[in-house]
């Protein structure tokens, strides 16, 4: 069955299992070795999982919350949960309880599959306070003597007997799935703070996977090998590392740890890698500094292998004897780079986040393709990637064939197509006010240029997007910093970046009495701020604010300010909402200092 005549993701995997059978579909590190996972063995017990859940009283459009990290029995799990007509909720493992109890009293999850015990743990407390959870199931592990109200089982106790048939199982599963039926709720942060599930359907998923082969045909989509380790409840990796290379019938090899990340791909040797911006920042980064350790002729060689690369790409011209240069650095530095990537690479592609110019500029200069794509949870979630050939580093490409994308008259990034969401989760207010008369209102401004690529230029609603793609709600961090008696207002910044900052503005009266009780009342407030005593204080402060947070939303440093945020200045907007604009315009070389 041809790919783009599939209704469903299951139908989709057991297609593909069938016309693959026992060639490798999923990898994973047992002992120090590499081991594969054949496409009819992961499908087999894909269907027995699905078995399980429909014979412990799974029923149509049930809930299932699926909390693990990446490994071979995520998909599987995920895909079981679509066959027995339940709909996945995933769940990231660096969610703290309050997370968890807000995802399972919002989706109303019936039932929970988490893979180990350590995280159980994490989940067990939330799910004790959630009324609609009825059972646990642990993929591996023990489950601990506690006194629980829910039932926990070990998923393997639960599991039908080994069968030989599991395509078929799982189409007969799938029978009564569409295109329209939903196959998960991805949770993503709102302006708000408050989490908000957003629905994606089969149909959606399945329109990002045949635009992505479209757009991506050119490189010879043949023989794909994916390393995955960006989280698979992210919905970029979701769509983009999972269910693209299933539609391509790819190997996908799950990463030990980010640690071990660069050693992986050199052992794998990928021919396709999805990640955020974050990743091609650390490598970049690693590469330089090894350069600058070796130093000599080796660092003289890299560099120029670099700055023709860049001319080459962005004037289209070298004259003569830089080709001769080009030509010989080509073998001497941009080969032995490939090697490090394992030699077999075509491309790597950027999303979920911003990419700096200077990133895209530095693998373009070192031959290696790296290719930057822009969507959202709410779009598939890919709207637009740039093309194998011709592709421009500073804009994010070109719009997939099945998303009709129009710039709004304030210049609003408007979206519509199947790959557009169904809306958010028990949320009628918030659906009604992204998506008007059917087009997606991505609150991304943006142009799109006479060859058709999209360009990003600003962003209307009030989230961060870190470098790593994860969403993150600065009005719910800074509503804790200024909780806390000290803090009198509070901007966090972070946008493309690995973690987020603050600027802080302290309690008048707290400050008065640090400065007498430390005999500091004389001094100006600019050299107060600078007191290592002070700022050790505030330290504290800010530990307090970040145990109560998830580790992305986490402040690693921050700078102290004595100029309120007021309309006066135009910080606060008449309503005395805070315009970061304005305050990162002002304090933006302080807070980038802080990234050191």
């Amino acid at each position: 069955m041809n790919q783009t005549e599939q209704k469903d993701l299951v139908t989709l995997f057991a297609d593909k299992a069938d016309e693959k059978q026992n060639k490798p579909f999923a990898w994973e590190k047992i002992n120090g070795t590499w081991t594969p996972h054949s496409w009819t063995e992961s499908a087999n017990l894909t269907a027995r999982i699905a078995k399980a859940l429909k014979s412990n009283g799974i029923k149509a459009k049930d809930r299932v919350l699926l909390v693990s990290e990446n490994r071979v029995e995520w998909p599987m799990a995920d895909l079981a949960i679509m066959a027995s007509g339940g709909i996945t909720v995933p769940a990231y493992t660096t969610n703290t309880a309050n997370d968890h109890l807000h995802v399972m009293n919002d989706s109303g999850a019936a039932i929970i599959i988490v893979s180990n015990t350590n995280l159980l743990n994490r989940v067990l407390p939330a799910a004790e306070r959630a009324d609609s959870v009825k059972l646990i199931l642990l993929i591996e592990g023990s489950i601990p003597e506690i006194t629980s109200k829910k039932k926990v089982l070990l998923l393997n106790d639960i599991l039908s007997s080994e069968l030989d048939n599991g395509t078929e199982v799982l189409r007969k599963f799938a029978s009564e799935l569409t295109s329209e039926s939903i196959a998960c709720l991805i949770y993503t942060s709102g302006t708000g703070g408050t989490p908000k599930g957003v629905i994606c359907s089969h149909g959606g998923i399945l329109s990002n996977c045949r635009d992505a082969t479209r757009t991506l045909s050119k490189i010879g989509l043949t023989d794909e090998k994916f390393l995955s380790f960006l989280p698979l409840s992210h919905s970029y990796e979701h769509t983009a590392g999972l269910f693209w290379p299933i539609s391509l019938g790819a190997q996908i090899f799950y990463a030990e740890s980010i640690d071990k990340l660069i050693a992986n791909i050199e052992e794998v040797k990928p021919t396709l890698m999805t990640a955020v911006p974050r990743l091609y920042e650390t490598i970049r980064d690693r590469i330089l500094r090894n350069i600058e350790k070796t130093g000599g002729m080796q660092k003289r060689l890299f560099l120029k292998c670099l700055q023709l690369g860049q001319k080459q790409f962005e004037s289209g011209y070298l004259s003569p004897f830089q080709k001769l240069q080009d030509l010989f650095l080509e073998k001497l530095v941009r080969k032995k780079i490939a090697e490090k990537f394992g030699g077999n690479l075509k491309a790597f592609i950027s999303g979920g986040a911003p990419l700096n110019y200077e990133v895209g500029m530095f693998f373009t200069g070192l031959g290696i393709r790296l290719l930057q794509g822009y969507g959202q949870t709410e779009s598939g979630p890919v709207i637009s990637v740039n093309p194998p050939t011709g592709f421009r580093i500073d804009t994010v490409g070109i719009p997939f064939s099945e998303a009709e994308v129009k710039i709004a008259e304030d210049g609003e990034i408007l979206v519509k197509g199947a790959l557009v969401m169904q809306g958010y989760w028990n949320n009628a207010s918030a659906t009604k006010d992204t998506i008007v008369d059917n087009w997606l209102h991505t609150g991304d401004i943006g142009t799109i240029d006479l060859d058709g690529h999209l360009r990003i230029t600003d962003r209307k609603k009030d989230i961060i997007i870190n470098s790593g793609g994860d969403n993150i709600s600065p009005q719910r961090v800074e509503g804790y910093l200024v909780a806390e008696p000290e803090i009198h207002q509070a901007m966090v910044h972070g946008d493309a970046r690995p973690h987020l900052v603050a600027l802080l503005i302290l309690d008048a009266e707290f400050l008065k009495a640090w400065a007498e009780k430390s005999l500091k009342y004389n001094e100006n407030a600019e050299s107060l701020f600078e007191d290592v005593n002070l700022k050790k204080e505030i330290t504290k402060v800010v530990d307090r604010v970040n145990s109560k947070l998830s580790s992305i939303e986490r402040i690693r440093s921050f700078i102290i300010s004595n100029e309120e945020f007021t309309i006066e200045n135009e910080m606060l907007t008449p309503t005395l909402k805070v315009r970061r604009h304005v305050i990162r315009n002002y304090y933006m070389d302080k807070l980038e200092s802080l990234y050191g």
